[in-house]
């Protein structure tokens, strides 16, 4: 695979030694960063974005005091690849991670040495660095370890496998496994035939006395009263609401009673619940109970003007009631077409919102199309900082100012899983492939796959068709053509996550 750098290490390294001399100057200039990315929280999930029947009170008031973007884009369909998007500025045809692919025992696919991430870059920029919740880049010892890869302290799960369970038996403290005193089990198992679903001691045993995005939250407090005095990123990757749906009762009694409920039996996947609606909906609420307590120690040391809020989504919410939940009845995807591994506007397109007081205009909203590549060189932008040469990102700082910024050229995602599929936006048009993973393989399954669904380029008009429900690709042979153009420019092969139907089109 030819792997995209975004600096060369000799360049780094003379960066770093310039930036250890500049950066103490100016140290007390900067502004802190909290960046708080949900796991699997959809577009219709938080109050600000049109949820109805739970609470996000916080959330909704960081959107009153800042801006809703509400044409934001993950930078892929599922966990990992979107988080390698949002470190390193590369989109998913250059970047390196573009799949889940867990490493046992624990742990994911490292990113290589040479990667640059954004914790890199701060770092170099005076910043202390703490990333709290789930890692998923790398496995414990590996090169893509978060304190490898500029991140000062870490608390929280590195593998998210592991992550599936909130009543975990330990996190990892830096580079310790931190035992908890929760009881060893599965996250992933059914009731017993002779279990009583509507008893609520049945569920007992999928508990525990320490629930881990309550010891994560804590640990994110710690980190931002001990570097009160200095310039800090503070990256929360929480778990919620991935599944499974775990959360302490006293979360869950603000809403047990309120749905229509059916107890889920783990018969989908993940743990039962007896209540699994409610359950989802507390999950969420908790969180933004968080998000409010730092909120509030940010305001209580001081640091309110001189610290810019984020808040979005690696992904689109779940499908198919997968592991109990029911993201229709919530309407998580805002309406969309598509759920979390597609690349439909369900399973890419994420609530985000900015607040930096002073700076961004309270109460605003901006419809410009942005993606999870465009973070690194607008965080540096936010900084005075020019953006670094061969990212994919294009900074929206101008937007977030409230002033007129160009459309993105183009925007492109791909994505080898759930069939193989490739995206682009271009202006009002969205195209998608779906059906790529297999073409190019042989046997009887390949076969199979092919003739399961059409490769054909589909493409919409965003403008009027938002649900993407009809396509017009026959309508606008030179959209198609200049979009297929872009693929095949912007995919870059891998040997690590190939998709075969680009690849073998780009050679």
């Amino acid at each position: 695979m030819r792997t995209v750098k975004t600096v060369s290490v000799g360049i780094l390294a003379a960066s770093a030694i310039f930036f250890a001399i500049s950066a103490p100057a100016r140290a007390a200039e900067r502004p802190n960063i909290v960046f708080v990315i949900a796991d699997d929280l959809g577009y219709g999930d938080l109050g600000c974005f049109g949820q109805k029947k739970f609470a996000t009170p916080n959330l909704d008031r960081l959107a009153r005091e800042g801006m809703r973007m509400t044409r934001m884009y993950s930078g892929n369909a599922v966990c990992a690849p979107s988080r390698c998007v949002l470190m390193t500025g590369l989109h998913p045809g250059h970047a390196f991670i573009r799949d889940n692919r867990e490493h046992k025992p624990e742990g994911q696919y490292p990113i290589p040495p040479e990667t640059v991430t954004l914790a890199e870059r701060l770092k170099m920029l005076g910043y202390t660095n703490g990333g709290f919740g789930k890692w998923g880049l790398g496995f414990p010892g590996s090169t893509g370890e978060p304190l490898k890869q500029g991140f000062d302290r870490f608390f929280g799960y590195n593998c998210q496998a592991v992550a599936h369970n909130f009543y975990p038996t330990y996190l990892w403290n830096n580079d310790q496994k931190q035992p908890l005193r929760n009881p060893a089990f599965s996250a992933h198992q059914k009731l017993k035939p002779e279990d009583d679903r509507n008893d609520p001691k049945t569920y007992a045993r999928f508990i525990g006395p320490d629930y881990a995005p309550d010891l994560i939250a804590e640990q994110a407090l710690a980190f931002v009263d001990a570097n009160k005095d200095r310039p800090f990123f503070l990256f929360y990757p929480t778990t919620v609401p991935h599944l499974a749906l775990q959360v302490p009762d006293d979360s869950l009694a603000e809403y047990v009673g309120k749905f229509e409920e059916e107890p889920y039996d783990g018969s989908r996947g993940y743990l039962p619940h007896k209540t699994p609606r409610a359950a989802y909906a507390a999950e969420v609420t908790r969180m933004d109970r968080e998000i409010g307590k730092l909120m509030k120690r940010v305001a209580e040391l001081g640091l309110d003007e001189k610290t810019i809020f984020i808040f979005t989504s690696d992904n689109g919410p779940l499908y198919d009631k997968l592991g109990g939940t029911d993201c229709d009845f919530f309407n998580s995807n805002g309406g969309l077409r598509g759920r979390k591994g597609s690349l439909f506007e369900g399973g890419v397109r994420v609530p985000c919102i900015v607040r930096w007081p002073g700076k961004i205009k309270p109460g605003t909203e901006s419809e410009r199309r942005v993606g999870f590549e465009d973070w690194t060189p607008t965080i540096l932008a936010m900084l005075g900082e020019s953006p670094p040469q061969g990212l994919d990102g294009i900074s929206f700082w101008p937007t977030l100012q409230g002033q007129t910024q160009s459309e993105r050229p183009f925007l492109y995602r791909e994505f080898p899983s759930y069939g193989g599929q490739v995206a682009v936006w271009l202006g009002n048009y969205k195209a998608t492939r779906q059906n790529l993973g297999s073409i190019g393989a042989t046997g009887a399954a390949a076969k199979k796959k092919r003739t399961a669904g059409s490769t054909a380029l589909q493409l919409y008009d965003l403008s009027t068709d938002p649900t993407e429900s009809k396509n017009i690709a026959g309508e606008h042979p030179e959209v198609v053509k200049e979009i297929e153009a872009i693929i095949r420019r912007e995919h870059v092969p891998s040997q690590v996550f190939p998709l075969p139907a680009l690849d073998i089109a780009t050679k």
